[in-house]
């Protein structure tokens, strides 16, 4: 590699180290540029300039074992499902409770299925709630599934929202159209009302595929009385949509082309397959509820979390700066390279988890501080090499690269094994094991960029100096 374009390379991963950096605390370049914005005026030849834009906050998202939050585990009974129905009907009792939970206002809930021989589990992590007694009663409660038609004043309740709309538009304050719109509550009607046809008389509904367009679509299958109550509904309300509701919110509101008799329809719509999959599940779920019985609740106070967070910061910092001593101690030089390629990469990986808003629980922190391990052993390997080829008498150069291409297959090996165990635990693990091996592969896959690529192109950045002939820096 040339030396001029390894220079841009670490200027790039310099910038790149910048910005990731005040990604993860934007305190210090906003209060700056918070400053510099207020007094540019004062300055010469930058008061016509626009205003420097400030980083967006974005806080890190803690678990509930770090900030503090409800930990609850339900038993759902299954002795009215059909064996094959169990796992649709879980996920789609998942589903419910989520948008339930969502509703409620928890911040990123954790809602998940637990399956074991005789046993079927939900598990819900609601982090940061203040008065888990609500969200345990709310949880608790059956999926309701109901079809509802329109109103017979439903032309009046749509020309009330168009002139809503209109006034708003012109900027009216809300306080200012409820005196110039008459009966303006209209406006705010559900323009459905619901019938006696719900969940209890729907027996199945399942995903299929149309026979012309191949397009998704979702078969429903009444009961001998709902199959009636749907005859009359659909006879009644042709040409009109009939609005599906679950727990309150509309899901699909289909337009009746004909009278449906024997109990069997059908609700066709532009689904993607994933859609229609979740609608069946909940569709599912409110036509076979499955009761579910709370045997496990853990709650985490605020103070305890915070008093977990501060005490696996400190252990974290600690630990970090023990590495960059060893490495310093053992390998010199290019320690002290390898300690900056570590700082660099410790804040790749927390930006990183920012931007994906990566739930960081105490296992969480753990993953990510073994992989920090791991991209120091890859460094450990590269140097070792590089001492041995040194010791033979060969160029710095050559060290270098015969160092990295010695190493690499070893570094390799390691980290992908450890990946693989770590995608086996996200996929079949429960939430807290999930959150460990999802910063552990993050943290994996960064480290072996860290190695590989910014510790060597620092390493390489000292070729054809003077600094390269003083061997014992380099081992």
């Amino acid at each position: 590699m040339s030396e001029k374009r390894n220079h841009i390379i670490i200027v790039l991963i310099f910038l790149l180290a910048f910005l990731a950096g005040n990604f993860v605390e934007p305190k210090y370049w906003n209060n700056t540029v918070d400053v510099i914005n207020a007094k540019k005026n004062e300055i010469r030849y930058i008061e016509r300039l626009t205003n420097i834009p400030r980083i967006p906050q974005k806080d890190f998202i803690l678990g509930l074992d770090l900030q503090g939050g409800t930990h609850l585990v339900y038993e759902a009974d299954m002795s009215q499902i059909e064996k094959e129905d169990y796992t649709s009907s879980l996920q789609g009792l998942r589903d419910v409770i989520e948008r339930r939970v969502n509703l409620f206002g928890v911040t990123e809930p954790v809602v998940q299925v637990q399956e074991t021989p005789g046993h079927h589990r939900l598990i819900v992590e609601l982090a940061g709630i203040e008065d888990p007694a609500q969200a345990i009663e709310m949880i608790g409660q059956t999926p309701f599934l109901e079809f509802r038609e329109q109103k017979e004043n439903i032309d009046e309740i749509m020309a009330k929202r168009e002139e809503v709309n209109k006034e708003m538009q012109t900027g009216k304050s809300f306080e200012e159209i409820q005196e110039i719109i008459e009966n303006w509550e209209l406006a705010f009607e559900d323009p459905f009302k619901p019938t006696d046809l719900t969940g209890k008389y729907l027996e199945k509904a399942e995903m299929s595929f149309g026979q012309t367009a191949y397009e998704p679509l979702i078969f429903l299958q009444f009961d001998e009385e709902g199959s009636k109550m749907f005859e009359k509904l659909t006879e009644k309300n042709i040409g009109k949509p009939l609005s599906i509701y679950i727990d309150g919110i509309m899901i699909s509101s289909p337009t009746v082309q004909e009278k449906i008799s024997g109990g069997r329809a059908q609700i066709t719509g532009k689904f993607t397959l994933d859609e229609a999959k979740e609608l069946a599940r909940n569709l599912s779920a409110g036509a076979l509820p499955v009761p579910i019985t709370l045997i496990s609740q853990q709650t985490v106070g605020p103070t305890l979390g915070k008093i977990s967070l501060e005490k696996s910061l400190k252990a974290g910092i600690f630990g970090f700066l023990a590495v960059l001593l060893f490495l310093i101690a053992f390998y010199r030089l290019p320690g002290i390279l390898a300690s900056l390629a570590l700082v660099i990469y410790v804040v790749l990986v927390l930006s990183i988890f920012k931007l994906m808003s990566v739930t960081l629980t105490l296992a969480g922190i753990g993953g990510f501080i073994l992989s920090i391990g791991m991209a120091v052993d890859a460094n450990i390997l590269i140097f070792s090499r590089m001492r041995e080829e040194l010791k033979m008498g060969k160029t710095f150069s050559q060290s270098i690269g015969q160092g990295f291409n010695r190493a690499w297959p070893s570094i390799r090996d390691g980290n992908l094994t450890t990946l693989i165990v770590a995608i086996i635990l996200f996929s079949f693990g429960t939430s807290f094991v999930k959150g460990f091996a999802l910063t552990l592969s993050l943290g994996i896959l960064l480290s072996m960029f860290s190695a590989i690529f910014i510790t060597k192109s620092f390493l390489q950045s000292f070729e054809g100096t003077r600094w390269e002939k003083f061997r014992r820096l380099w081992g």
